[in-house]
Formats: C-alpha cells, sequence, structure tokens
C-alpha cells in the first residue's frame, strides 16, 4: 500500500471541448442518491469526465458501448483523465484502428481521506452504489449508449483496478468484461505496521487532513471498511487500539481484499465474456497480482495476464491506448 501511496503522488450541467478530427470530452456533476447522507460529508454531486467518440454527433441514431474507467488513490476524475491521456489516446486508439468509438466515462470517488475504495460504508458513503446504480442510470438515460451488459465494460487502475476487481466479483449482470490495471488492496493486512501505527495516533479531522500520504491510506481503508457511526469525529475503528491490535477490526478490512473474497464469486467470475489483468514488471504490487491471476486459473476461469517493463504509473496512458481500448474492444458488443 506505502508503493501505492507514492505512486499516485507522481443531476448534469456539463462543458464541452471539442477534439480536432476526433472525439470530445464532457465534464459533467452526477448527484448520487447512494451517498446522501455520509458522516464525512462528502459531496452526493460528483464531478464526471466522460469522452464522447468522433461520429457521436454527426450520427444522431448511432448509439455506443460504455467503458467505465475507475481512478486511482489521490487522483480526481479530471487528474486522471489528464494522466491516462483520454482525449488524446482514445482519438488516436480510434484513428489507428486499434479501437473501435466507445463512450468512456471517469467518475471522481474522492473521499476527505483521498481515498473511497469504491466500498460501501456510512462513514464515506455507498460509492459502490454510487457507480454501480446512480452513474451507470445516469449515462444509459443521458446518453446514446446500448444500455445492456454485453455492450458495457469496467477498467480501473490501483484503487481503481481494486474497484474493478470487486465490481465485477459482485455484479456480473452489469458489465460484460473488465480489466484491471496495477490493482492495490488484493491481499490481506496485518494491523500492526509503520503506516497503521501513524495512523492510530490521529483523533481528529484536523489531524487527519495535515497528515503525511503514508498515514492517511490507512484512514481511507479504515473510513471504507471499518466504520463506525458512534465514534466520532472520524467515524470509524482502527485495527490498532491504545498499541493493542484489533482483531475483529482488521478481520472486517480483510473481507474486502479479492484474494480472501474471491471464492464466494467464482461463478459471477465465470459469467464474464473477458477478464484482464496488468500490472508493471517494477511495481511494488505485482505479486499480488500474479496471485489473483493463479487464483483464477486455479478456479479455471480464462483470462489473460500481461506484465511489462514500467512501475506503477510510469506508461499508464501507453496501456490505456495501446491495451485496454483494443480490448474492450474487441469483447464488448457494437452496433
Amino acid at each position: 500500500m506505502l508503493q501505492l501511496a507514492v505512486a499516485v503522488l507522481l443531476a448534469g450541467v456539463s462543458t464541452t471541448l471539442s477534439a480536432q478530427d476526433g472525439g470530445s470530452i464532457e465534464r459533467i456533476k452526477v448527484t448520487s442518491p447512494s451517498l446522501e447522507g455520509n458522516l464525512q460529508g462528502n459531496p452526493v454531486e460528483r464531478d464526471v469526465v466522460v469522452y464522447l467518440p468522433p461520429s457521436y454527433e454527426a450520427e444522431p441514431g448511432r448509439r455506443y458501448p460504455v467503458l467505465y474507467q475507475l481512478h486511482g488513490w489521490l487522483p480526481s476524475a479530471e487528474v486522471w483523465s489528464r494522466m491516462i491521456g483520454l482525449e488524446q489516446g482514445a482519438n488516436a486508439a480510434i484513428a489507428s484502428g486499434r479501437a473501435r468509438e466507445m463512450i468512456i466515462v471517469v467518475p471522481d470517488a474522492l473521499t476527505i481521506f483521498e481515498g473511497s475504495m469504491y466500498s460501501t460504508s456510512v462513514t464515506t458513503g455507498d460509492f459502490e452504489g454510487f457507480i454501480v446504480r446512480d452513474l451507470v442510470e445516469y449515462i444509459d438515460s443521458h446518453y446514446r449508449t446500448i444500455p445492456e451488459r454485453a455492450s458495457r465494460g469496467l477498467s480501473g487502475h490501483s484503487m481503481g483496478g481494486y474497484g474493478t476487481v470487486r465490481l465485477a466479483m459482485k455484479y456480473p449482470e452489469l458489465y460484460s468484461s473488465f480489466y484491471a490495471m496495477s490493482s492495490c488492496c488484493l491481499a490481506p493486512y496485518v494491523a500492526d505496521d509503520a503506516g497503521n501505527r501513524a495512523a492510530a495516533e490521529i483523533t481528529t479531522l484536523e489531524e487527519a487532513d495535515a497528515a503525511a500520504v503514508f498515514t492517511k491510506v490507512p484512514l481511507s481503508l479504515a473510513a471504507a471498511w471499518s466504520p463506525n457511526p458512534n465514534r466520532p469525529p472520524l467515524y470509524f475503528d482502527f485495527p490498532l487500539q491504545d498499541g493493542e491490535v484489533q482483531p475483529l477490526i482488521i478481520a472486517k478490512w480483510n473481507a474486502n481484499v479479492p484474494l480472501a473474497m474471491i471464492d464466494q464469486y467464482v461463478w459471477n467470475l465465470r459469467r464474464y465474456d473477458a477478464i484482464g489483468l496488468e500490472v508493471g514488471l517494477q511495481d511494488g504490487l505485482i505479486e499480488a497480482n500474479r496471485q489473483l491471476s493463479r487464483v483464477l486459473t486455479e478456479y479455471g476461469i480464462e483470462h489473460s495476464f500481461g506484465t511489462y517493463e514500467g512501475d506503477h504509473t510510469n506508461r499508464v496512458a501507453e496501456r490505456f491506448e495501446g491495451w485496454v481500448l483494443p480490448f474492450f474492444s474487441e469483447h464488448l458488443e457494437f452496433e
């Protein structure tokens, strides 16, 4: 998780920016009922970046498949869209013939502690519901999508890779294919490590806001995975308390990691038309990603597992354009 933190450092009113000889970007706001009443006060109106393919305006009778792309811990939807070169990369992939025309949606899932983990928590809010219910309903009702499972894909990087695996395991009726990039948070945690010891000293929102990145990461996990509405002002339990390990709390965290969850969702994973996993050879998260691939193989679940020369973030734009978009162009259903 520390490698992740270092790496990531490096209703609807919209504005449209047209790309020359290509698609366009819309920046919209989507109100999420699933996030109402969250104890952190995270906004229910979420920023969403939408890529519309080159023919979208010129062919008003045409419908398109949708790829949902989830950002990692710390970058917003806007920042992540720039990191992957969303507009330029999609335009280039389509122009070269490596990718077909699709709508691409990048939702913002940041919280006051940076990462929502795309999970359900009374503290952070139901970000799982935001992604799988509110966002899909909004996009299908406001854009010319093909509103079918076969034409809907899910992808993400780092925390977004975790979110991709988590949501794909639970919602095979929504997505027909998924592609997880450099997924974090796949393997079980230990309660007593340096990051958790520092985070356990935080008692106020002001201290949390000023905390170092290494400290904010476990705060995000606690808010997402061990919420407690009776413990203001942070509203969560922590796996270390007064220097003592809290077994139930670390068990709650580990109940949310895919390598612990996956056996419950084998039948769901077998429903997918295509599954892609990838990670850089110099990424500190590589072994957990390899282990996930091994588990899929042991269960006879077809998937691709790719590695490449690179670390956690240095080739994300290249991978998005050259691998992610062609993957979904091959496996999603088009008109």
